[in-house]
């Protein structure tokens, strides 16, 4: 089961399907957010230091990483499968118990990074210009990852900024919208 998972992920998932799945969701994601800037004030105030929400994905984290270490091919350092896969299930339980500061903020960073490759992986060599949309924000979700792994205060600042005023608000999910919107047409016609 979990090579013909990494097989889907890593090999046989098209530029069209990463298209439409990536640009319905942030449609639908920053629809929502549109729509229910209220209700999401308090949830994403209190989603960086939300403990249940960053173990639940640094579970998903790990396992994600457990797959493709497990699944890839290693060639010469085939030896070192076992001991990483321990030392991959450790580090679950180390980050989930003695990392508590920012753990949801990691976690989304580390799953961010994650996220990227399979995109990266449909999009590369494919004919279309406009894969580059998919391709730039594979390498924004790269680099946000990094930032919010490296220094996860900078989400909370980040989340502050645009709760400040509605003025932000509004345009940033507008934004995202458009860009969904595009990505989505770009999957219907060019993919």
């Amino acid at each position: 089961m979990t090579a013909a998972l990494y097989q889907f992920l890593y090999d046989d998932l098209s530029l069209k399907t990463v298209g439409w799945v990536v640009g319905i969701a942030l449609m639908a994601a920053h629809a929502y957010a549109f729509a229910n800037r209220d209700k999401l004030t308090g949830f994403l105030t209190a989603l960086p230091r939300n403990e249940r929400i960053g173990v639940a994905i640094l579970a998903i984290d790990f396992a994600w990483a457990l797959l493709v270490w497990s699944e890839m091919d290693l060639g010469e350092f085939y030896n070192l499968e076992h001991p990483v896969q321990a030392i991959l299930i450790a580090g679950f339980f180390g980050v989930s118990i003695y990392v508590k500061e920012f753990l949801a903020v990691r976690a989304i960073g580390f799953f961010l990074i994650l996220a990227a490759c399979p995109v990266l992986d449909a999009a590369f060599l494919e004919p279309p210009v406009s894969r580059l949309l998919l391709v730039a924000l594979a390498y924004v979700w790269i680099v946000l990852g990094m930032f919010w792994v490296g220094m996860p205060y900078l989400m909370r600042d980040q989340i502050a900024w645009a709760l400040a005023e509605p003025g932000r608000w509004k345009p940033l999910c507008l934004a995202g919208l458009g860009y969904g919107l595009a990505v989505t047409v770009c999957a219907a016609l060019f993919y």
